[in-house]
């Protein structure tokens, strides 16, 4: 008769029990030289304890498949070998004679909230473990009355693989011997009210592909090549560098395309048309893709639409090794209700906070993190260390910041609840983001914290030990609402809305900006950047050469979406590919080799680029007769050189403007929307600008054109 109570080893026969190791394996028997041996082996005829040294040690049959017997001699390893009806002997390692394989320091780091590698002790991994390959399940689930891996090794049915809480932390492990890499589970959670549930793993490093659900063991064998790129990144800070963001989203830009198929045409094109930087919509898994990948699922895993993590690394390295970012849109702000993820996820809000008023965002269907609870926050901190270290990407756009930042964020008066001082900010919020990017900056110097923010929030780029959120730059939503709303109306009414142009520089120094026409420009009604312009084909196109250039020389670096740059006429879907075959017309290829040309220019003038954060290398331009269609300033580097932005904004050129400059001499034309080459009318100053002894000079500007000046020492 077994020594465990009758109702206990029912329990662990059907997977229910918390703590199954302390029954099943290998324990101390009723002396020193005796070890008790249980096995669950339900429909065997008989069970067998083989020993490494020979010993066998037959089993017994207790109750309800549940076997015991008794060895002598030292602890060893061992095998199963159980016979069944049909004659077969299976011989299998038992998952039970493993110990842990997290120690108490990582248990105590995780409810400490304090594990920056929070990936490498939590989810699945394929590893040797005492003498045996396997892999490892470790999770999260401090409410579950008991948790089982299940997957296709064992039929998807878990009481077999039952694993063992460790205590207070709220982890569940099991190493599971014989399985390895491509094995696909999930986690069954026996809950308190709703029994038992069915569930991704939060910290899965592979998924299957959209719409299956499932989990998958993954295994890294890249070798990555761009340990210089890195070297350097380290010695340099990005606001002092040029940043030209190139916006994608993969799935649309050339459909058909894994990570590892667009590496080289999207490096070919990147290269040619001159960004600094591509940024993706967001790679996290993701069970919808009209969400863009704005609704993650899958934190830990980038999607497999595009193909496996090893092919996301190796297009990131191909795109470090022709001298190009990668940026990565990352969502702590919120995740999708989906039943199979995140949401409730041991049956009780785990991942979300409790309270509706603080845990739901109402307009976008979607829950938001208890930024408060150790774990939780763990859990995202970690996970924006692991996109630098193990994806090396250089810098995350934080999604809807904003929203994470006040209480009563879309919500009306009664329906949130005041911080402890009264407040209306998120105390917490604020606290995980000031966390997040400490730590970041201190992991991976050189990187790219990018907030999009659309409040006067202060401090969002004021380091975190002066009280600020600690990002490296923040979206101008400002300037990017007011320049659209300015562009979008006809050239004769702007000379009486030219506030709306110039409001940007009272502010422009007061954070790190990134100026971004961004993907949610183009959808939803708004139609492209082309479609905003006024006036026919060519003044259309002639007002983005003129808006691009303005916004190229504004102070700040500069974010623009896919398509634009090539003058897509229709709204962006992402069902759908770019328009390409608009570069059959000569006018939409001109426009392509404008951006070319404008990121080329930009890159070769230090002046616009190294001081963006620095008010006294900026200044407005006027004269004697000051025209509110003229927006005129220079730019300014350390080493004296200047470049003077001029962009005329009205539909007629503008001739003999008289302008004072800052230096006196001659003033290259380095740039000219305006020029033949790019589908212009050409109309210039004959490659230069001179001034007078004092610096006044009478400047042509083209019609809906831009000139960009430097001065030639």
């Amino acid at each position: 008769m077994s020594s465990v109570a009758p109702s206990v080893l029912d329990t662990v026969a059907t997977g229910s029990y918390h703590s199954p190791h302390d029954v099943l394996g290998l324990h101390r028997g009723t002396s020193a030289s005796t070890w008790v041996v249980r096995a669950r082996r339900p429909l065997a005829e008989s069970v067998t304890a083989v020993f490494g040294d020979g010993r066998r040690a037959p089993l017994v049959h207790e109750r309800n498949g549940i076997w015991e017997g008794a060895v002598d001699g030292d602890h060893a390893p061992y095998q199963l070998v159980a016979t069944y009806a049909e004659g077969t002997a299976h011989v299998a390692d038992d998952p039970y004679r493993f110990a842990p394989t997290l120690g108490e320091l990582d248990l105590h780091l995780i409810r400490e909230g304090r594990h920056e590698q929070l990936w490498r002790v939590l989810g699945a991994h394929a590893r040797r473990h005492g003498g045996c390959a396997g892999t490892s399940f470790t999770v999260w689930a401090p409410d579950a009355r008991a948790v089982r891996v299940v997957g296709g090794f064992n039929g998807w049915d878990g009481q077999g693989h039952a694993m063992r809480s460790m205590g207070a932390s709220g982890v569940w492990e099991l190493f599971v011997p014989g399985i390895g890499e491509g094995t696909v589970y999930k986690y069954e959670i026996l809950t308190g009210h709703e029994g038992w549930i069915l569930k991704a793993d939060p910290m899965a490093r592979l998924a299957e592909v959209p719409p299956a659900t499932a989990s998958v063991v993954t295994v890294s064998e890249y070798v990555w090549q761009d340990d210089a790129w890195i070297a350097e990144r380290a010695r340099s800070q990005p606001v002092t560098k040029p940043m030209s963001v190139y916006e994608l989203h993969l799935g649309s830009w050339r459909p058909g395309l894994g990570y590892r198929e667009a590496a080289e045409p999207l490096v070919e094109y990147l290269t040619a048309q001159g960004f600094t930087h591509v940024e993706f919509l967001p790679l996290a898994e993701h069970p919808f893709g009209g969400s863009w990948g704005y609704q993650v699922t899958g934190y830990y895993a980038p999607t497999s639409r595009f193909g496996n993590p090893d092919d996301l690394r190796h297009l990131i390295d191909r795109l470090h090794g022709a001298g190009i970012g990668v940026i990565m849109d990352w969502v702590p702000g919120h995740f999708p209700k989906d039943a199979f993820a995140l949401a409730r996820f041991d049956g009780q809000p785990l991942y979300e906070h409790p309270d509706p008023r603080r845990g739901e965002h109402r307009d976008w269907g979607t829950l938001i993190f208890d930024y408060g609870r150790n774990e939780v926050r763990n859990f995202l901190v970690a996970n924006a260390l692991y996109w630098f270290e193990e994806f090396h990407v250089d810098g995350l756009r934080v999604d809807a910041v904003a929203s994470m930042l006040y209480l009563d964020y879309s919500r009306e008066q009664g329906e949130w609840e005041p911080n402890v001082h009264g407040g209306r900010e998120n105390l917490e919020a604020i606290r995980f983001l000031q966390e997040t990017n400490a730590t970041v900056y201190k992991t991976f110097p050189g990187v790219a914290m990018i907030a999009e923010e659309s409040t006067s929030f202060p401090g969002v780029t004021a380091p975190t030990s002066a009280g600020g959120l600690g990002f490296g730059f923040k979206w101008n939503m400002g300037w990017m609402n007011d320049s659209l709303v300015y562009i979008s109306r006809d050239p004769m009414y702007r000379a009486h809305h030219e506030g709306e142009l110039s409001f940007s520089f009272v502010y422009a120094f007061s954070e790190n900006y990134i100026l971004p026409i961004s993907h949610d420009e183009v959808v939803h009604g708004k139609g492209s950047l082309f479609a905003r312009m006024p006036g026919d084909h060519w003044q259309k196109l002639a007002g983005m050469r003129l808006y691009l250039s303005y916004m190229w020389g504004h102070p700040g670096k500069q974010l623009l979406f896919m398509g634009q740059e090539l003058g897509q006429i229709s709204e962006w879907s992402e069902g759908r590919s770019l328009d390409w075959w608009l570069l059959d017309q000569p006018s939409h290829r001109e426009l392509q080799d404008f951006v070319a040309a404008l990121n080329r220019v930009y890159r070769e003038q230090p002046a616009l680029w190294t001081r963006d954060h620095e008010a006294d290398a900026f200044a407005r331009i006027g004269g004697p007769a000051w025209d509110p269609n003229v927006s005129a300033f220079v730019r300014r580097d350390d080493e004296g050189d200047a470049v003077v932005v001029l962009c005329n904004f009205s539909g007629v050129s503008i001739g003999d403007l008289e302008l004072d400059l800052p230096a006196a001499g001659r003033w290259d034309e380095i740039l000219n929307s305006d020029a033949a080459a790019y589908g212009g009318s050409g109309v210039g100053n004959l490659g230069a600008v001179h001034t007078d002894a004092a610096g006044r000079a009478r400047v042509t500007l083209p019609p809906l054109g831009a000139l960009w000046l430097r001065h030639a020492r």
